[in-house]
Parts: C-alpha cells; sequence; structure tokens
C-alpha cells in the first residue's frame, strides 16, 4: 500500500472558460470535502464582465495571486494546498504547478488536452513537469479529449495519476456531481491522511 501524504490545509478551485466560481461542480466539490477549506475563485476576466478568457500568462498571474492569497490566509505554504478545477481552470493550475509552484496535488476535471476536432493543437508541453499527485475526471465522450488520448499522455507525468472515467459522459460532465464528489473523496482518502 503506497504510504499516504500529509493532509492538505485547503483546496483552491477554478472555473471553466465559459463559468465562474459559483459552478454548481465547484460548490458540490466544497460541500462535499468539508471540514477542508476551500476557495472557489474567479478569472479576471469573470470580475470584469467580460466573456473572453484573457491569454494563459494574465490567467496563471491570477492563480498565483489567488494562492498566495489563500495560504496566507491558512497560515500555510502553498506546498499544503490542491490546486485544480473544471477545463481550463484545471489546465491553468496545472500549468502553474508545472512552473514551479509547490502543491500537495492537482484535481482535474474535464481537462482539455485538445480543442474539439483538432486532436493536433495538443495541450500537453508541460504534463512531463508535474511531480504531484493527480486526479484527472472526464467523460468518456469528451470532444476534448479521448480516453485512449488523455491516457497515453498523462502517462508522461512524473507525480502518481489517477482516473476517474463518467460513463457517457461530455465536457460538461452535466448531472454527475455526486459521482465526481464521490471520486473526489476516494482519492483525497487513499492519497492523503484525514484532514484534521
Amino acid at each position: 500500500m503506497t504510504r499516504r501524504r500529509k493532509a492538505p490545509a485547503g483546496l483552491l478551485l477554478t472555473p471553466g472558460a465559459g463559468s465562474g466560481a459559483d459552478h454548481h461542480t465547484l460548490v458540490a466539490i466544497q460541500d462535499a470535502v468539508a471540514p477542508l477549506p476551500v476557495a472557489r475563485v474567479d478569472f479576471p476576466y469573470r470580475k470584469e464582465g467580460r466573456k473572453a478568457p484573457d491569454r494563459a500568462p494574465k490567467l496563471m498571474a491570477s492563480v498565483l495571486d489567488d494562492v498566495a492569497t489563500f495560504s496566507t490566509g491558512l497560515g500555510v505554504g502553498s506546498n499544503r494546498l490542491i490546486l485544480g478545477g473544471r477545463s481550463m481552470g484545471g489546465r491553468m493550475c496545472s500549468m502553474v504547478v508545472a512552473d514551479g509552484l509547490a502543491a500537495a496535488g492537482l484535481i482535474l476535471i474535464s481537462y482539455p488536452l485538445h480543442p474539439p476536432g483538432k486532436p493536433e493543437n495538443l495541450r500537453v508541453e508541460h504534463l512531463p513537469r508535474l511531480s504531484v499527485p493527480c486526479l484527472f475526471v472526464s467523460g468518456t465522450r469528451d470532444p476534448f479529449g479521448t480516453p485512449d488520448e488523455l491516457e497515453a499522455f498523462t502517462a508522461t507525468i512524473p507525480g502518481p495519476v489517477t482516473h476517474h472515467w463518467v460513463a457517457g459522459g461530455r465536457h460538461g460532465l452535466d448531472g454527475v456531481d455526486a459521482e465526481i464528489c464521490a471520486a473526489i473523496a476516494a482519492w483525497l482518502a487513499a492519497t492523503y491522511l484525514p484532514v484534521s
């Protein structure tokens, strides 16, 4: 049995490109992981009332700012936080961790491996630089990446990788919040010591 890691001190959740921090899945996750502290955050373009996402460097800088605020408020380093979120938000979290931000783990829901219909436009360059435990929750019919594609590229991640496949699920994973929360709870229990 793999030795479990120190309990995380908090979970930072980011939304996908077309939604905000109040997305029902993020709210459900927050409720499911209680009493673990959770910060659900919005990207700058959402705060400014714009629909089009900013470019990756601005999104990544926003994640770093939110992590700094959250970790300071909890009185811990970023290495005690799990980061993640839906689609684009999870991808941004994975990129800042790959670029050197210390974290306890990543939860990546509907990871956008490539744009729909464009499997050649991969978003995987940073994956070999992830050494933290990673949970990928994806639908088996997600046009942003098939199970075979996702498993092939996540095999390049040096850290421990867990996949949870939602049968028949598409990118939005609508109507399966309970399944997503159960998968996250099971992964947390298997990977980390209990939150005290």
